[in-house]
């Protein structure tokens, strides 16, 4: 059966590795179900966490992460993620804002069992870099775009790469939407670095998700945002929902895959999807 959490909205989830037999941890933003104002859940966003052996009956496990007392750079609401396992150790990197400014940084928390989780004492790890991404203070809302941190091992060797939703620093405000990339030796310090994807087609390219399938590499997002010049091109839907990007390396360049979008609708009812692997197929949820 679908998951939904008591008296509460959600929206973007992810969930955590997990080795054969072991039972699938799902992550996901909550707000109460009582807010006046559908948008306003944004702004008081935490995170829930439920668990399943089957990915159809669920157990709630509560909250997993929610913010920290002010002040902290994360005292005002908790935003999407991703989790991977390193030596026993979970590694969950997150977005986060505060009350003192309106920008969007990503953090880290650790665990040994998913349930506890410490947040990393030098916190937060990234933020937008105006040589290459629009800064709060330089977007048309703003807030700028620099979340939804998916993180993998190096395809090519040592280290972890993080794709990021972000903008680009210039040009047209609705064709700035990139992902952008940083690199890490040990997942605890990080370089950002140039987008890997060109603007031009969206506004923004949300919730990244890396997959590698044989040769080929393949990177989803999600967007509602098209640009205008997407817009006024009668061969072209305005799609709403996850659509993917190809490449043949995790680096790039990547490039948009011809329509139609691997999930997505005018309404907006695939938003955010996700696939995992139930270790004999690939799912989308």
């Amino acid at each position: 059966m679908p998951y939904f959490p008591t008296d509460h909205v959600m929206w973007d989830f992810w969930l955590a590795p997990r080795g054969a037999g072991e039972p699938w941890h799902l992550f996901y933003l909550r707000a109460s179900a009582s807010l006046a104002d559908p948008e306003e859940r944004h702004w008081q966003a935490e995170v829930g966490h439920a668990v399943s052996e089957d990915l159809h009956n669920w157990s709630d496990l509560g909250i997993a992460l929610s913010p920290s007392p002010e002040p902290a750079w994360d005292d005002k609401a908790i935003w999407t993620g991703s989790i991977i396992e390193h030596d026993g150790v979970y590694y969950w990197f997150y977005t986060a804002l505060t009350h003192r400014d309106t920008a969007q940084r990503i953090g880290l928390a650790t665990s040994t069992d998913l349930t506890t989780w410490k947040r990393y004492p030098d916190n937060p790890l990234l933020e937008a870099d105006p040589r290459w991404y629009e800064s709060a203070e330089t977007s048309a809302d703003g807030h700028g775009a620099f979340r939804d941190p998916w993180v993998i091992p190096d395809p090519n060797g040592p280290g972890w790469l993080m794709y990021i939703t972000a903008r680009g620093n210039e040009g047209p405000m609705d064709e700035r939407g990139v992902i952008g990339l940083a690199r890490s030796d040990n997942l605890l310090t990080w370089a950002l670095q140039s987008p890997v994807t060109a603007q031009g087609d969206f506004a923004e390219l949300e919730v990244p998700q890396y997959l590698q399938i044989e040769n080929r590499h393949y990177l989803l997002f999600c967007t509602g945002k098209p640009s205008s010049g997407r817009l006024d091109d009668p061969s072209i839907t305005p799609w709403i929902g996850t659509h993917y990007l190809t490449a043949d390396r995790a680096e790039g360049p990547w490039t948009l895959a011809p329509d139609p979008p691997m999930a997505a609708d005018v309404e907006g009812q695939w938003y955010a999807g996700r696939v995992i692997d139930d270790e004999s197929r690939l799912l989308f949820l």
